[in-house]
């Protein structure tokens, strides 16, 4: 369908600290980067009109670059032109929603998809006089965040307080998975204003890749994300342990050559000589994207070991590349890997020996394989980008008159 249909809905989305130009910078694009570029690409294919705007923190750009998929990118001036860390960035919310309710008086979008809670704040603050149905997708939650990190939480105090009134002014509320739902519950918010639409992966890019390990080599299992202590990679080191014939990469953090500079590559040094295993553990920094499918592929096993986790884009990529998966049953993976059928779950309790799991899945080929091939029939039935956007686009028709255009291209 062509982007000038005359059904094409105007659609707004805002994401205060991700844009989706960072995905073009490689490693350093998270999730939430990839999700808003993917999802906008998606409904531009499908005839509507997307903006996305994102908070200017450099002043290379210019105020609107147009992607390549046709998804119109607009710098908003909110705070100085700089890099600040998303969790200093609420001061600046106010001047970001006015600028929207400015930019939006004169030709307002259809509807607005807010990313992030901050993101929520800005864009009721400019839809909020001009009547314009608000969505929210909040990627991670402040009582989450709380219960697992604590005092070593960096958020904004009053995070929680504006979750909860975010999504009560929210026309929508857009979950990734079932555990998220409970949360949003358990926040007072209301059941039947929330949708389910989980997060994706293109599996053309995410692909079984032929190996290029040579014959006889060691049995390789593979952990991947921030080097942060929540993603459990030492669980994974200390597992290493009692798994012999068998090496752990851990793909992720800074660039290679900073990896001395980063306090967790340093603790999970220790933790690998503490366990006598650091000749067969390798941390290899930030690997881009492009590189990615392989490195899946090549891995015996993707171990996914977070101690909590909103979503979890790892495991669907493993499946998609038809690598099986041992993670913990938290967050999305609860909902993402099939227990017995794609992988297997285990419980989150760092005391709870993994090492027997690991090795059933390491001596057995032929389950692997099964699993391997059942997770990539999986992705393609639930996770593309494609089904993702039709989520997307159905809960926008029902709280505006941007039809949702589900399926129009297959």
């Amino acid at each position: 369908m062509s982007p000038t249909c005359p059904q094409a809905g105007r659609v707004a989305m805002v994401s205060e600290h991700a844009s989706p130009l960072a995905v073009l910078g490689g490693p350093d694009a998270g999730g939430q980067n990839v999700y808003v570029a993917q999802v906008a690409a998606q409904l531009v294919r499908r005839g509507h009109e997307v903006t996305v705007y994102t908070r200017r923190d450099s002043t290379r750009l210019p105020d609107q670059v147009t992607t390549p998929d046709g998804v119109k990118v607009v710098q908003v001036p909110a705070g100085p032109p700089a890099p600040i860390p998303k969790d200093e960035l609420l001061p600046y919310m106010p001047e970001f929603g006015s600028w929207l309710a400015r930019a939006w008086a004169g030709r307002p979008p259809e509807v607005v998809h807010a990313h992030f809670w901050m993101s929520g704040m800005a864009a009721l603050a400019g839809a909020r006089t001009l009547g314009i149905p608000v969505v929210q997708t909040y990627h991670a939650l402040g009582t989450v965040k709380k219960r697992h990190q604590g005092a070593a939480d960096t958020s904004p105090a009053d995070r929680i307080a504006i979750e909860t009134a975010v999504g009560r002014e929210a026309a929508a509320i857009i979950a990734t998975c079932r555990d998220e739902v409970a949360e949003l519950e358990a926040m007072g918010l209301p059941r039947d204003r929330v949708s389910i639409v989980p997060c994706g992966v293109d599996p053309v890019m995410f692909r079984p890749v032929g190996t290029r390990r040579p014959p006889g080599a060691a049995r390789r299992l593979l952990s991947i994300g921030r080097l942060v202590p929540r993603k459990g990679f030492d669980r994974a080191i200390r597992a290493l342990a009692e798994v012999p014939d068998a090496e752990l990469v851990i793909a992720g953090g800074p660039e290679p050559a900073l990896l001395f500079a980063e306090p967790e590559a340093e603790r999970l040094w220790a933790v690998a000589e503490e366990c006598g295993v650091a000749d067969r553990v390798r941390l290899l920094g930030g690997v881009s994207r492009d590189r990615m499918p392989g490195l899946i592929s090549d891995a015996d096993l993707v171990l996914s070991l977070p101690r909590y986790e909103p979503f979890g884009i790892v495991p669907v990529e493993a499946m998609a590349c038809c690598t099986p998966v041992l993670a913990t049953a938290v967050g999305g993976q609860l909902d993402t890997v099939a227990d017995g059928v794609t992988g297997r779950l285990v419980p989150a309790d760092p005391r709870h020996d993994i090492t027997g799991a690991v090795r059933d899945l390491l001596d057995d080929p032929a389950l692997r394989a099964r699993y391997g091939a059942q997770g990539r029939r999986r992705v393609l039935a639930r996770y593309t980008w494609d089904r993702v956007a039709d989520g997307v686009a159905q809960v926008y028709s029902a709280v505006s008159s941007v039809p949702s255009l589900s399926g129009a291209l297959r």
